[in-house]
């Protein structure tokens, strides 16, 4: 009898898999996080505990060479855009409207897809305006985990850079926020996801849920059951982590010979006292159960979708918005770091680390800056397991993948504006195992950073009035020989499309 009941119910999940997902378009799961290094998760070399993103990777691709702009809004205008953000006008500020561009969004919803976005936007307009249909999340760059708005009963003085950080629930606007005394930035922005995945769960349309993270972003702040996992690990100092990591980066594959580990820039740990010690590792140890919270919420969301009976037929993918940030940010508070009180930044020296084993950090065009982590997985589409990619990818070719994948129409115009084409190529034949060879150069711009890739070459350079430095990123991909000297012709041509791109964005602007 139970034989015959265990049949029949196995009967019932393969009837609703294949209602659910045969000859539909897929879902898609987009996961973004903030100020994240190359090297933080598991699956990249990382003692992050990421059980759940690293399942994900065992199950699909990592790329090695995907690439965002080393800022966040400009990253996320890109992403959401599929054209530079030069050409969205997002390449100074986020204060002014999307131009030029159709987002993500409002492409899906003509496929008829459910859209969906938790979580931080950093743009002017309110994501319902733009094409989706649900938005709950901070419209502005970095707030307080556990409490963006005004001091609550029992509690310390948030430390803030403003109290005044607006949040929306869809059209309504709350600022400031001051929420329940259980708020945490990654727990309430999963918590609003699931809700919709619940509501909408007997609804015939496929859905495009857009998961954007303000962790580890600092300030550095967890729960203090995530922090006690990691308090004391990272006592050997920045060069053990750092050695152990791109030690197991090479044991499993995802890098090769041609990855040199780049000259370290921190602090030597043996001249720290014993008290800053004990700091640095806090510091570390509040990161790392940041990303660990990460983790925990993308297993709550993959469980949720497989309760659906539409996880077979959803992709999954998951990058950072730039480099992890050396960026210092002193804000009075009351020390305790980790807590609703002390605003603390993660800084250099642990930045190096975490960018494993690339040179600088956030706001640099170097692979430091730029290169980011990339997990692709749709265990219906993506037949190869557990591989490795060289691609290089860059966010403008998030779009055309999914308009590739999901049979969307991209529009020359949309509601009476004018739309610049996709400048991305589709990375769906990547996923599938196929060579795929840019026609075009990828071009980097922001701050005093700038940066162009053709081919196997790279010019990189940081400062008004610094000169290009030149990298054979096929033979070296962490930027360690300077080959300016040696082929000035390559630098001279390439200087020149770097400047034809600048000019020609300016139309645009």
């Amino acid at each position: 009898m139970k034989t015959k009941y265990f049949f029949f119910l196995l009967f019932i999940h393969c009837l609703a898999s294949c209602t659910s997902q045969s000859g539909d378009k897929p879902n898609i799961l987009l996961i973004l996080v903030d100020d994240m290094g190359w090297s933080d998760i598991g699956c990249y070399g990382g003692e992050v505990k990421t059980p759940n993103l690293d399942r994900l990777a065992e199950n699909g691709i990592r790329f090695t060479q995907m690439h965002n702009t080393s800022k966040c809004f400009p990253s996320r205008a890109i992403l959401q855009t599929g054209i530079y953000a030069h050409q969205n006008g997002y390449h100074r500020s986020y204060k002014q409207p999307l131009k030029n561009c159709i987002t993500i969004g409002e492409v899906l919803q003509t496929a008829g897809y459910r859209t969906l976005w938790a979580g931080k936007h950093h743009g002017m307009e309110i994501p319902v305006d733009r094409g989706y249909h649900r938005y709950y999340g901070l419209k502005e760059g970095a707030c307080n985990h556990f409490n963006p708005g005004k001091q609550r009963n029992g509690e310390p003085i948030p430390a803030q850079k403003r109290p005044d950080r607006p949040f929306y629930i869809d059209h309504q606007k709350f600022q400031p926020y001051s929420p329940a005394n259980d708020f945490y930035t990654t727990d309430y922005f999963t918590k609003y996801a699931l809700e919709w995945l619940e509501e909408y769960r007997d609804e015939d349309k496929p859905f495009f849920l857009f998961m954007a993270y303000t962790a580890p972003h600092d300030p550095l702040m967890a729960w203090p059951e995530d922090i006690e996992k990691y308090k004391g690990k990272y006592l050997s100092g920045y060069d053990d982590i750092r050695t152990k990591r791109y030690a197991r980066q090479k044991e499993m594959g995802l890098i090769d010979e041609r990855f040199l580990l780049s000259e370290r820039t921190y602090t030597p740990w043996e001249s720290l006292s014993d008290s800053m010690k004990q700091v640095e590792d806090l510091k570390m140890a509040v990161y790392s159960a940041m990303i660990d919270r990460v983790d925990q919420k993308i297993g709550e969301l993959l469980d949720k979708i497989a309760s659906l009976g539409a996880l077979e037929n959803t992709l999954v993918m998951f990058v950072s918005d730039n480099g992890c940030s050396a960026e210092v940010v002193r804000i009075p508070g009351d020390g305790k770091i980790g807590t609703v009180g002390a605003w603390t930044s993660l800084g250099p020296d642990w930045a190096n680390v975490s960018n494993t084993p690339f040179r600088f950090y956030k706001n640099y065009s170097f692979e430091g800056g730029i290169c980011t982590p990339m997990i692709a997985c749709w265990p219906k589409g993506i037949k190869a397991k557990n591989t490795i990619s060289h691609f290089c990818g860059h966010f403008i070719d998030f779009m055309p993948t999914i308009v590739d994948i999901t049979g969307a129409r991209y529009p020359s115009e949309f509601n009476g504006r004018k739309i610049i084409p996709m400048q991305g190529v589709s990375l769906w034949p990547v996923m599938k195992g196929e060579i795929v060879d840019r026609d075009k150069p990828l071009f980097w711009q922001w701050a005093r950073g700038r940066a162009v890739r053709e081919g196997k070459w790279k010019i990189v350079a940081h400062g008004k009035n610094a000169s290009w430095e030149l990298y054979n990123m096929d033979e070296d991909p962490s930027e360690t020989n300077n080959l300016a000297d040696i082929h000035p012709e390559i630098v001279s041509d390439m200087d020149k499309l770097y400047t034809s791109w600048m000019n020609e964005n300016e139309q645009w602007n």
